[in-house]
Formats: structure tokens, sequence, C-alpha cells
């Protein structure tokens, strides 16, 4: 089911008051300054104060976690049920990809709460499950949770799922990915049937909603911006470059442009660590961050780039998702994304909250075909420059020639292996 019941002005609402919160929460997004809500909290906060199912779709940085954060609290505030010392009961589970989104959800969550009397737990790994333990005692109102640490707590026998209340998917399209289903579908099936579901994400694939429509019961659909778009604040620009060459040219629009801030994306951890540590030698302070780092390690590069101490973050895609830095005005694709969806993701770091952003992306010869992925999928084509002094050499277009001949040897040793077995077999024959 598609959104057809608020007028096509919701997006104008200039006031919160029209959703008839309870007084506490309206004094909470008072403090917040929050004074009217974005085109997706206008949209769906109706449809969720009414129970409904849904699936939303909207880019980064528009306020997603108020537009299920808000209807959720007011609705745990309208039946408010006693938790006693020894609960272990759930009544909502906010469920994300990554430590870093769940960190932040929570940190949205906390003073949208404020004085609701509401009891707000994160958990995700990397982290100690002792004080997470100490924090589920009595149970939880809201918890916020990765898959894999929400199900070392069940194990445990730390919490129940069994009347919980409310399920949101955040950034669903990954949670719905094939490497989460496993576990989502663990903790599904813990699950009362029973609930009302919330799915929100920037990118929703016709594979994704398909999926989600098997767990969801007639999902309101929610469409704010064009399925699978950027957001119109942040410019983009391709600078195609010869592949032993990214680095220089990162180095260089570092410090010829005077970026004081910039989160730069590469494909693997060790290509992380390498890229942080080479811009160290030129004189930029740089760190990385990846799955392989610790979460104090992670934590502490992430609140050394904010606070300015860092003027570069090297990061894998661990932080694509997750990452809310106040007026981020620089993101780098230092290698293309093999998921085009994933771009999406990397450049809505930028120009959040209708701030302007600059989001660059070093090509070389052989990632033509993900920048064309990236392109079908935004169905645009992104501007190219060649920047002075850094052109592609002619050698990095005969690259790709070389496949054929690759392929080619891949056959001859193919046909070797069927003759030796064909000679063999006719030993056994003998």
């Amino acid at each position: 089911m598609t959104d057809k019941t608020l007028p096509d002005n919701a997006e104008a609402l200039n006031s919160f008051n029209v959703f008839a919160f309870n007084d506490t929460l309206n004094q909470n997004l008072e403090a917040l300054n929050y004074t009217s809500p974005t085109p997706v909290q206008a949209r769906a906060i109706p449809h969720l104060m009414e129970g409904k199912d849904m699936l939303a779709g909207a880019q980064t940085g528009t306020g997603k976690t108020a537009a299920f954060g808000l209807p959720l609290i007011q609705q745990l505030i309208d039946s408010p049920k006693l938790r006693e010392a020894n609960s272990k009961v759930i009544r909502s589970l906010v469920l994300t990809p990554t430590r870093e989104l769940a960190q932040q959800v929570f940190d949205n969550l906390i003073p949208l709460a404020k004085s609701t009397g509401l009891k707000v737990v994160v958990a995700y790994g990397g982290t100690s499950m002792g004080v997470q333990t100490k924090n589920l005692r009595g149970g939880a109102d809201i918890l916020v949770a990765t898959p894999g640490r929400l199900l070392d707590h069940q194990h445990v026998r730390n919490l129940t799922l069994a009347e919980c209340e409310f399920l949101i998917l955040d950034e669903a399209d990954r949670m719905l990915d094939m490497g989460f289903m496993p576990d989502l579908n663990r903790i599904l099936r813990r699950l009362p049937k029973e609930r009302q579901n919330m799915m929100f994400s920037a990118t929703f694939e016709q594979r994704i909603k398909t999926l989600a429509h098997r767990i969801m019961n007639e999902p309101v659909e929610v469409q704010v911006t064009p399925a699978n778009s950027t957001a119109d604040t942040v410019k983009q620009m391709v600078y195609p470059v010869d592949k032993k060459r990214k680095h220089e040219l990162l180095a260089y629009l570092i410090g010829s442009r005077n970026w004081q801030q910039v989160l730069v994306f590469t494909k693997t951890k060790q290509g992380s660590d390498a890229l942080a540590k080479e811009l160290k030698l030129d004189g930029i302070d740089a760190v990385s961050i990846n799955g392989d780092k610790s979460q104090g390690a992670r934590q502490k590069a992430l609140d050394d780039f904010k606070s300015g101490k860092v003027r570069a973050l090297i990061a894998t895609d661990v932080a694509a998702r997750g990452l809310d830095i106040q007026q981020l005005e620089q993101v780098v694709n230092f290698d293309l994304p093999y998921k085009a969806e994933d771009y999406i993701h990397r450049i809505g770091r930028t120009g959040r909250a209708g701030h302007e952003g600059f989001a660059v992306s070093l090509m070389s010869h052989d990632e033509h075909y993900l920048l064309e992925a990236i392109e079908r999928l935004l169905d645009t084509r992104l501007p190219q420059e060649w920047l002075a002094g850094f052109e592609p050499s002619p050698e990095s277009e005969i690259e790709p020639d070389r496949a054929p001949r690759r392929k080619g040897r891949g056959a001859d040793k193919r046909k070797m292996k069927a003759k030796l077995k064909i000679h063999a077999n006719r030993g056994k024959k003998r």
C-alpha cells in the first residue's frame, strides 16, 4: 500500500503540534530546536501513530531516526508497562547493521526520550558484555542493537523478545541483505507475530522490497525523494586518474584546496590502513577505521576526527552508514564501491540537514564498470574532469585488453586437465 492519505503539501507542515505528542515529548523537541518536521517525518509519523507497518525510503541526513523514534516513544508512553527488577522484557527493538549506526541511533533517541520514564539501551559487539548485561537488567523499553550482539545476549538469557511490540530495521536494505538474513531469521522466530514493523533506508532494491513484504503486514510505502537518489545539496565530481597516482592526487586535493576535514572511503581494511600511513608521510594527520579495529580504537578515531584533531578519516564501508558529522563538507571515494547502493550511503555523510557538500570519486580505468553501475542506479551521468598534472596515461587504457588473453590461458589449462582426466580414466579401464 502506497502513501496516499496525506495531502500534497504534507512536506510543508510547519509544526510538530499537529501530531498531538505528549507534553514531555514536545518539550524535548523544543529543547532540541526541532521546529518543523522534515518530509519523511511529515509523511511517516501519522501512519506509524496509527500502528501501521511501514517501508520508508528517504535520503540520509533527512531525519529518519526521529521519523520512527517519535511515534515509537509516543506509543510506548501511551501504553506504559511497569518494569520489574528481574524483568528481561524488551518492548521495542531497533536493529542496525553496524556498531557506529547503533551508537548514533541511541544517541539520537536519548534526548527524545528524556524525562519520559522510558529506558533506552544500546548493545553491539566490540564492547563489554558485562556492562550491557547490567544495563539490560529490568528489561528495556527500547533496545538498539546489532544482530550478532543481540543473539549473544539471547544465548545467555539476558533478555526476551517474546513480548516485543515494535521492530524497527534501520538501513533496512543492508539488514535484509543475504549476509544478515541468517541472524535476522533467528531473531524473527523469537518475536511475536503481532507487532508493528518499521523499515527505513535511503536505498531499496526490488529484491529487498520483496523480502520486506514477507516480514511485514500490508505496509504503507513512503518515498519522499526519488528512489535511490542523492541529495541536491551534494555536488559530485569524478576525477579519472591512474591507480598508482590516486594517493598523490588525494594528498594534492587536501593540501591545495585546504580541506580541513575529509572522509575517505577505501574498498579494503588493508587499503585504509596503508592510505592513512601514506597521508601521514605527506604531513596530513590521518587515521583509519575498519572492521579489524577494536571498538575503542574506532570510537577514538571518530572522536578525534569530529573534534578536528585528525584531518582525514580513512574508512571502509563500515562507516558508510552511521556517521553523523555536523557540516562535513568533503567525502572522497578513493576506491569506487563494489555495490552501487553503497555510493549513495557514502556520499550521504556530507550535505546533511540542508548543508552543502562535495563528493569526489577517484576513478582508475579498471573501475569504469563500477561507475557505470552507479550511474545506472542514479539514472544520471556523473560529471568527470581531468585535473592538470594527473591525467590518466594512455597505457592504462590497454589494461582491460589483457583479460581475453588471461581467459584464453585459463581455457588452455582446462583443456589440458580434461585430457589428463581422460588418460587417467583410460588407465583405470585397462
